[in-house]
């Protein structure tokens, strides 16, 4: 049966993580922090857990596996596995200066698909900056050299964030959230990833941390990031205001801003995923009803239909 499904979300712990997720997103968890919340998750290395209804206990991965490709809708007919993972993630430190892999390559090397994702900026500290991309174009050697004497991060471009900021990053683009930021990222279904630069940090074994340079030399873009167009207006949820924050091959994401009550149609074409930033909605569907609040997500089967919205918040709704 297709029913809103809650999830409960695996967490992970690194190094440069936070507090945050545990303390203010209401995630339940005995680790000392939370770098990142897998929100929605059919991966390896973490899976969703669905939190209420018939299928409660189930991971979503198994429940997707006995419902059928139609929960996952008909543009997901193009994947050979479950094409989305959406994380928030709590930078208290800098994470490493990384690339990702396109779909050929990771496929190749790695045995799973590349990495293209989103970011939305939920939060920033005062003086928060990301890494994205070079400042000016440089040589397969001038990048090796500047890896090996440290002045890497000489050629990136630095960019100041605030709430709200979106980032659309393909595969090869260099990047690194930094310290003091907040993120929501809506990502191809990989964890695969190629660390560059680590600022000279030990691993909970004692030893650097693993870096990948002759990876990241393969299938990094050594020039500006590409333009964007990224959080504009849309009018299409009927009592929501609605940024689309990207259209892609790989996913379509939304911010909404919900003050009273918003409608939604989930059709037969894709699944999607609500992450509540924010406040607290109820929604409602013909035979269900469900509370979700600051730090949840829902799945929503394709094919659900009409959903309503009510109440105040701020969410991600994410989809193929």
């Amino acid at each position: 049966m297709k029913y809103p499904m809650k999830l409960i979300a695996p967490l992970k712990d690194y190094l440069w993580g936070g507090t945050r997720l545990r303390d203010e997103y209401g995630k339940e968890t005995q680790l000392t922090k939370v770098a990142e919340s897998w929100e929605l998750a059919c991966h390896r290395d973490g899976k969703s857990v669905i939190a209420n209804g018939a299928a409660a206990g189930w991971t979503l991965s198994d429940w997707l596996a006995e419902a059928g490709t139609d929960a996952l809708g008909t543009r997901a007919a193009k994947f050979s596995y479950f094409p989305l993972l959406i994380k928030l993630i709590d930078a208290r430190d800098d994470l490493s200066v990384q690339v990702h892999p396109n779909d050929d390559y990771a496929l190749r090397v790695e045995g799973e698909y590349g990495k293209t994702e989103l970011w939305y900026v939920v939060d920033a500290a005062q003086g928060a900056e990301l890494l994205y991309g070079f400042a000016h174009e440089i040589s397969k050697e001038e990048f090796r050299r500047r890896i090996e004497d440290n002045t890497l991060l000489d050629v990136v471009r630095h960019v100041p964030v605030q709430k709200g900021d979106v980032f659309f990053i393909p595969a090869g683009t260099l990047h690194a959230i930094g310290k003091g930021i907040l993120i929501c990222e809506i990502q191809q279904n990989s964890n695969t990833t190629y660390r560059i630069y680590d600022y000279g940090r030990i691993g909970a074994d004692g030893k650097p941390r693993d870096l990948h340079i002759e990876k990241a030399l393969d299938v990094t873009s050594l020039a500006p990031a590409p333009a964007y167009a990224c959080g504009n207006e849309v009018d299409i949820f009927a009592g929501a205001r609605a940024r689309l924050l990207a259209a892609c091959g790989y996913f379509t994401a939304y911010h909404l801003t919900v003050d009273g009550e918003c409608a939604l149609t989930v059709s037969e074409d894709s699944f999607q995923c609500l992450t509540v930033l924010s406040g607290n909605v109820q929604l409602r569907t013909e035979t269900d009803e469900l509370q979700v609040q600051k730090g949840e997500s829902v799945f929503l089967p394709a094919g659900l239909g009409h959903c309503v919205l009510t109440g105040m918040g701020e969410l991600i709704l994410s989809k193929i």
